[in-house]
Formats: C-alpha cells, sequence, structure tokens
C-alpha cells in the first residue's frame, strides 16, 4: 500500500476511534461521516450538515462484493447503530466501492455515517474545492487524499427490502 495512503487510513480510523466528524472521499462524491455506532458523533454529523434530526443518515458498509454499480439498501429495522442514525428506525446500507472507505471501514470494525459534504438543501459538490469552508471547519477531520480528484457520480440504485421479505427499487 502507498504509504499516503496507508497514513492517512490510519489517521481517519484513529479520528473515528475517538467520536470524531470527518470529511472524506467516496466512489460518488465527497461525505461527512462518523462511528454509525457513536450517538454524540452522529449527532455532531446533523450539526455540521444543519440537517434536521428526522432525516436519517445512510451508513456506509462493505457488505456485497459483486455490485456493478452504487448501491443502497433500505432495511426495515436497524441494529446495534446509534440511535440518531434513523428516526423510523430503519435504516439505508451505502454498498461502498472506494479502496480508501472500504480499508477504513474494515480497520475500524464499525460502519460509518456517510451523508453527502454539503449543507442541507444546497447542491453536493463534486471536487473538494467546491466543499463550502464552513463544511470544511465544523468536521473534526479532513482526509488528505483526492483533493484534486473529480469525482462522476452516478446516483447509487436505492433498494428497500420490506418486512414481507419482498423488495422495491426506489431509485435506479
Amino acid at each position: 500500500m502507498e504509504e499516503a495512503f496507508e497514513q492517512e487510513v490510519e489517521r481517519t480510523v484513529a479520528a473515528l476511534k475517538a467520536g470524531k466528524t470527518i470529511l472524506y472521499p467516496t466512489d460518488t462524491i465527497w461525505g461527512v461521516g462518523c462511528d454509525a455506532t457513536n450517538n454524540k458523533a452522529c449527532l455532531r454529523v446533523y450539526a455540521v450538515k444543519q440537517r434536521p434530526l428526522n432525516k436519517s443518515l445512510i451508513i456506509a458498509y462493505d457488505l456485497i462484493k459483486g455490485a456493478k454499480s452504487p448501491l443502497s439498501i433500505i432495511y426495515p429495522e436497524s441494529k446495534n447503530l446509534a440511535k440518531a442514525v434513523s428516526d423510523d428506525k430503519s435504516i439505508c446500507i451505502r454498498v461502498v466501492d472506494n479502496d480508501f472507505c472500504k480499508e477504513v471501514i474494515r480497520r475500524l470494525g464499525k460502519p460509518i455515517t456517510s451523508t453527502s459534504a454539503n449543507l442541507t438543501g444546497q447542491p453536493s459538490s463534486m471536487i473538494f474545492s467546491d466543499i463550502c469552508d464552513e463544511i470544511k471547519n465544523k468536521v473534526d477531520y479532513v482526509v488528505q487524499l483526492y483533493h484534486d480528484s473529480f469525482c462522476k457520480p452516478k446516483s447509487s440504485t436505492i433498494i428497500k427490502l420490506n418486512e414481507d421479505n419482498t423488495f422495491e427499487i426506489l431509485r435506479q
């Protein structure tokens, strides 16, 4: 593994274990996140984004290896996550396909929250330099990789699993 990549993974995991919020690159756009099992950190994500508490957070987890495009799955009930992650107990899990995210999640051993790096109601940022200073200054740690990369975002497919074991495709 490249040394800068390795060091940045270590710094990011340390920040997450310490209950900090992070600004990090994903396989679609930049995100604001934290340890999804830490309620205090999840509440900080809401504060950073100025997001209403009734708008659930997505969590990122290395779940399905064979997904061909970005994928998010909504489950009817969450388990072992911070209460602040979901107002209605359902959970949307974003399956990540980004080497940095996968390695951070693997080393943390827990899912992380994932929400776009913008203030609620503002457009998502496609490049790091477009992220507003308010977000950059409010998070506890900013990942120091990929600042010059341009994301070609593709919205994730969203699948909702129902309690009766059926599913619906909400976005493709």
